[in-house]
């Protein structure tokens, strides 16, 4: 006898789960499945599970695939069942190809690959629409999304878009996606929802066609370069009962969450100044470097540094400016973005050719908040005092690479189990397109356009 073992969360429970199943009974006679509880699940990174452990179990046990059901709550835990079970076969899906190499020491490793065609099954629970993704843009960054896209219960990625062949067919064959598309109507009429990964200049538009179609959209910052574009996309959104969010990671990490809160407790008194910073030396050959119109510091993280600030003063500042220092053909390798409020002041630094402490510090009347870099993963702040013998240390839990916060969130959003978009507001994305605005009309002045 032949005897089998995968492991899973079976959240949401849909034909992808009984497809992985049916694949992994034909690798042998007798198929034994374990299913992770809650406290595993969150352990290793899964962050919203919607399903009780109970309900899992049962729905893995209705498809009669199993022959025999387990539980897994701790590491080192499939060792031991491969041993106590004689397992001849381990089975997980090719989203974890590698992952579990080091078994191959006790049993022969499998990985199989993604199911195509899962959209058609029209994958739904009774509580929760299993939202089919599709991404816009097949660069870095949306590998990156796809790495993190295993965590997030309720969201199944299946189409790529890019104009450019090669480089979609490429990304589509890496990922087992179900398709790839050239042409974005096509796109679109696949997805319930779009994650947009392409250059700059495109976000909007592909936004707007996404939001006309009915489509949800998560959009890589900047959503939009001026402030009449942005309030036009969310005015679109209601209009069409979609969501709409900015991918501006931080917003959506509970860290940040946190330390946001404490700023706000009174804590440290009243806050008169921020000061954040965020610079990485950014090779020569990348598009932040290379795109002179829609690259340089300012778009690529000026948003991450004016998130604390609008998150503790608002959006109604009182005065603003920038400044940069500029590449021969005017990109912006250094900026600093100082906003005057009532209440008190503030500073947003950015770079990719200029490197400098990346911290945060948020100062108040009795104390300051310091985070080191890097901050906006927010793994670590500190409180200190008058007395430097008085420092409180917030160590917040963060999984991954922060990019399974905001598709969790955007899931949330979706089913409405979490509609007040309070992480990441609509004002705040706004004001931050609008300073986006008066730094592109600055960079044009500059040009003498």
């Amino acid at each position: 006898m032949v005897k089998v073992i995968t492991y899973g969360t079976f959240d949401l429970f849909h034909q992808g789960h009984i497809n992985l199943l049916e694949r992994a009974k034909q690798l042998g006679d007798y198929l034994i499945v374990g299913v992770t509880t809650e406290h595993f699940d969150e352990a290793r990174g899964k962050i919203n599970v919607v399903d009780s452990c109970l309900e899992r179990v049962e729905n893995v046990r209705k498809t009669g695939l199993a022959d025999e059901i387990i539980i897994e709550d701790h590491d080192g835990q499939k060792i031991e069942d491969i041993q106590k079970y004689k397992i001849d076969i381990f089975t997980l899906g090719s989203d974890w190809e590698g992952s579990f190499d080091y078994l191959k020491a006790f049993c022969k490793v499998v990985y199989l690959e993604r199911t195509p065609n899962i959209s058609s099954t029209g994958l739904r629970s009774d509580r929760y629409q299993i939202v089919r993704l599709g991404i816009v843009g097949t660069g870095r960054i949306a590998r990156r999304f796809m790495a993190e896209e295993k965590y997030v219960s309720g969201m199944n990625t299946i189409c790529a878009y890019n104009p450019e062949r090669e480089s979609g067919e490429e990304f589509r064959e890496r990922y087992n996606l179900e398709l790839y598309c050239e042409d974005y109507d096509e796109f679109l009429q696949a997805v319930d929802a779009v994650y947009i990964a392409s250059p700059n200049e495109n976000h909007y538009d592909y936004a707007r066609r996404a939001i006309v179609s009915g489509k949800h959209v998560l959009c890589e910052n900047p959503l939009a370069l001026t402030r009449q574009r942005a309030e036009e996309l969310f005015t679109l959104a209601e209009e069409r009962d979609v969501v709409v969010l900015e991918g501006i990671k931080t917003a959506y990490c509970p860290g940040f969450q946190q330390l946001i809160n404490v700023a706000r407790s009174g804590q440290i008194g009243e806050i008169r100044d921020i000061e954040a910073c965020f610079t990485s030396l950014a090779n020569h050959q990348m598009r932040e470097m290379t795109d002179v119109e829609y690259g340089g510091a300012f778009l690529e993280y000026a948003v991450d540094t004016l998130l604390p600030i609008l998150k503790l003063y608002g959006t109604d500042y009182r005065d603003i400016q920038i400044h940069s220092i500029n590449r021969e053909d005017g990109l912006d390798l250094y900026t600093k973005i100082d906003l005057i409020y009532d209440q008190g002041m503030a500073t947003a630094k950015c770079g990719i050719g200029v490197k400098t402490e990346g911290q945060l510090v948020i100062s108040g009347s009795q104390g300051y908040i310091l985070a080191e870099s890097p901050w906006w993963l927010t793994r670590k702040f500190k409180i200190r005092y008058e007395d430097p013998n008085r420092v409180e240390t917030f160590e917040p839990k963060f999984q991954g690479d922060g990019l399974r916060y905001e598709m969790s969130e955007f899931v949330a959003q979706i089913n409405k189990s979490n509609k007040n978009g309070y992480l990441l507001t609509r004002g705040e994305i706004i004001a931050m397109s609008e300073i986006t605005e008066i730094f592109m009309k600055n960079r044009q002045r500059q040009r003498g356009r």
